[in-house]
C-alpha cells in the first residue's frame, strides 16, 4: 500500500509539473507572439513609415510591428501609459515625457524640421517685428512655442513682446482665419491648412530659418528595448530603408502617394512640402548623433530643447540628453 502510495504522489507530481510548465511555455508564447507597437502621426517623418507597413517590410524582415496612429499628443500619452513601446516625437518632447515618469531611449534620428515648421502671420503682418504687442496663437510649451522663442531672437525681440493665446496646434487655422490672433505657429500639414483658409497670410519665420532646433526621433521604452535590441535595430534600419524609397526620384512618387493618402492630403499637394521636412538618411543620422553643442548635433539640439523646457517650467529636473540617446543603435548600421 505505501509503494502505491507513493506511486500516486509521484504522478500527481509530474501531472502537476507537466500541467506548470504548459501554463509557462503557453504564457512564453504569449509574451513573444505580442506585436511590437510603434505609435505615429501625421508629421511628413512620421508618416513615411507608412510606406514600410504597405509593402509589408516589417513581415520581410520578420518582425511582427503594430504601427499605431495617433495624433501627436495622444500618441505621447500612449507612450506615457504604457500603450505602445515606442513613439516617433520631437527630441524636446521625448525629454518632457521622460522628466514626467516616462523615460526612453533613442534609438534612431529621423529628420529635422527645415521649413514646414512655421509662424504664419495675417494680411499686413510682414514681419516677426511687426508682432510686437500682438497676439499669437500657439501651443504653449510645444515645439512652435520654442521655433517662436527662436523667432523673437533672432529680431531682437523676446517672448514679453508679444501676447501668447494658448491654442491646439489643430485648431490654429480657425483661430488664425477668426481674426483674434495676428498670427498662429503650427506643423505640415496643418500650417498648410492655415495658409489656405487666411488668403493673404504668409509665412514669417520657419524652421528652415532654425536648421537642427527640431529633431524628430523614434523613442522607445527601455524595457522593451532591452528585451528586443535586435527587433527595435531592424526596425531602425527599416526606417531609413523607407528614407531611401522616399528619396529615390524612381520611386518617391510612389512613396509621396501612400504617404498622403495616410493623412488625406492631396499628392501634389503633398509632394510640394515634402522639402520642409529633412528625413535624415543613414549617413546623415550618423553624423548628428556625434557630440557637439550646435544644432547640428542631436546633444546640442537637446541641450537647447531642455534650456527651453528649464525656463518655461515645463519640468523642474533638468534633464541629460546623454541618458537618453543611444547612437549605437544607428552607429551599428550598414
Amino acid at each position: 500500500m505505501q509503494i502505491q502510495h507513493e506511486k500516486t504522489n509521484t504522478k500527481m507530481k509530474l501531472k502537476t509539473l507537466i500541467t506548470l510548465a504548459v501554463v509557462g511555455l503557453a504564457s512564453l508564447a504569449g509574451v513573444m507572439a505580442a506585436p511590437i507597437k510603434l505609435a505615429y502621426s501625421d508629421w511628413p517623418g512620421y508618416t513615411v513609415m507608412e510606406v514600410a507597413k504597405q509593402k509589408g517590410w516589417f513581415k520581410d524582415a520578420g518582425l511582427d510591428v503594430e504601427m499605431v496612429w495617433f495624433e501627436y499628443l495622444p500618441s505621447i500619452d500612449a507612450f506615457s501609459a504604457g500603450k505602445v513601446d515606442g513613439v516617433m516625437v520631437v527630441a524636446s518632447d521625448a525629454l518632457v515625457t521622460g522628466a514626467n515618469g516616462g523615460k526612453s531611449k533613442i534609438i534612431a534620428l529621423v529628420d529635422y524640421s527645415e521649413g514646414s515648421d512655421m509662424i504664419v502671420g495675417v494680411p499686413g503682418i510682414e514681419s516677426i517685428k511687426d508682432l510686437k504687442g500682438k497676439k499669437i496663437g500657439i501651443e504653449v510649451t510645444l515645439v512652435e512655442h520654442m521655433l517662436l522663442l527662436q523667432a523673437l531672437k533672432d529680431n531682437g525681440m523676446s517672448q514679453s513682446d508679444v501676447e501668447l493665446v494658448n491654442t491646439a496646434t489643430d485648431k490654429t487655422p480657425q483661430t488664425l482665419a477668426s481674426g483674434q490672433v495676428s498670427a498662429i505657429g503650427a506643423w505640415y500639414p496643418i500650417s498648410g491648412q492655415a495658409l489656405k483658409q487666411v488668403p493673404g497670410s504668409k509665412k514669417l519665420f520657419t524652421s528652415a530659418d532654425a536648421k537642427g532646433l527640431i529633431y524628430d526621433v523614434i523613442a522607445v521604452n527601455p524595457t522593451s528595448y532591452a528585451q528586443h535590441k535586435e527587433e527595435w535595430t531592424k526596425i531602425s534600419a527599416i526606417f531609413y530603408k523607407c528614407v531611401d524609397y522616399l528619396k529615390d526620384p524612381k520611386t518617391a512618387d510612389d512613396a509621396i502617394k501612400i504617404m498622403a493618402a495616410k493623412v488625406g492630403a492631396d499628392p501634389a499637394d503633398y509632394a510640394k512640402n515634402i522639402p520642409g521636412t529633412h528625413f535624415l538618411t543613414l549617413a546623415e543620422a550618423k553624423a548628428a548623433f556625434k557630440k557637439g553643442p550646435g544644432l547640428d548635433s542631436i546633444y546640442g539640439s537637446m541641450e537647447i530643447g531642455n534650456k527651453f523646457n528649464m525656463d518655461n517650467k515645463v519640468y523642474k529636473t533638468s534633464q541629460k540628453p546623454s541618458s537618453y540617446l543611444v547612437p549605437a543603435v544607428v552607429m551599428g548600421l550598414k
